[in-house]
Order: structure tokens, then sequence, then C-alpha cells
């Protein structure tokens, strides 16, 4: 890896990398090993719940690996996402309104601490966290610039999105 120093780096640093890897703030994260299996199955699972309910033309929903270059210095991959553009390139580059991030060991930290603060800080109106053990579900909305907690919820629930665009919900009882 190139950097501009030993633990700053940016996009163009980020597309010559091998394997799997995510950048926040200029700072990098390897996303191996590869995720359980059940991380993926609950992967696909929410991602087959919110196509099957989204009632926008406009919208897409993507699972990882998929790029959203949010700016030079910070490139994620969210586990699901609902992508409102049509990218150019290789990939997103607006703002999705709804991530998905389930968590795993080797990700936990990242996902409730620096992708929580930079989607806040980005303007995803929803990000939702999984919690594959427990399976819990916390959901949180962008209201006035910062999040606030919605909802803890389990196989047994079903929330409702709306979005500017659109709307989709999700039956947890087909997820776990």
């Amino acid at each position: 890896m190139q950097a501009v120093d030993k633990n700053f780096f940016t996009w163009s640093d980020y597309v010559t990398w091998e394997g799997r890897w995510e950048l926040i703030d200029g700072e990098a994260y390897d996303m191996s090993p590869a995720p359980y299996p059940k991380h993926q199955r609950l992967v696909l699972n929410l991602a087959r719940e919110l196509t099957k309910t989204l009632n926008c033309k406009e919208c897409e929903i993507y699972i990882a690996p998929i790029d959203w270059k949010i700016d030079e210095f910070s490139v994620v991959q969210p586990d699901v996402a609902l992508f409102c553009e049509d990218p150019k390139g290789q990939y997103f580059s607006k703002t999705p309104p709804l991530i998905v991030e389930v968590l795993s060991k080797s990700t936990a930290k990242k996902d409730i601490n620096e992708k929580f603060d930079l989607y806040e800080k980005s303007g995803v109106k929803f990000y939702m966290l999984v919690e594959p053990n427990s399976e819990i579900v916390d959901i949180f909305e962008l209201k006035n610039g910062k999040y606030e907690f919605q909802a803890k919820l389990t196989s047994n629930d079903k929330y409702e999105f709306e979005l500017d665009k659109c709307s989709l919900y999700i039956d947890f009882d087909n997820v776990f």
C-alpha cells in the first residue's frame, strides 16, 4: 500500500489495494476474514425482505461488497444498503437513505462507533444494526442531524421505513 503518510489514506490508495477494505476518515480497515455463514445468511435474508417490500423504481437494494465513496477519505461497503442512483462507475456516490450492518466480532466496534458517526454526518436517514447471535435489531433515524433510537426489535416484530421517494418494510420473522 502507498499512502500520504503511515496512517492516512485516500481513494487513490484504496483502489490499489487487494482484498476487501474500508476507508473511514483516512483510516484503513481490513475486511478479512470473510464473515460467518450466519452473518451472510442474515444479509441475504434482509436484502430479500427489503427488496420484496420496496415500492419505488428509483431505488434498489444492494449487498456487500459494493463501494459507497463518501469522499476522498471515506469508502465503505455496507452489508445492505438502499441506493437511489444509477452509478456511473465502480461506486455509488450519493447518500443511501437506509443502511444495514450485521455485526460480527471483527467489525462490531467499527459498525457501532465509527460507521455510526460517519453515517450520521453523511445524512443516512435510517441505520439498522443487527446482532446475529441475540437476534436483536436496533434502528436509528436521523432527525435534525443526529441519530435518534427508534426501536429494539426481534423476530416477532415488523418495521416500516418511510422515505422521501418510497417506503418499505421488514418482517423480521422472515430474517431470523
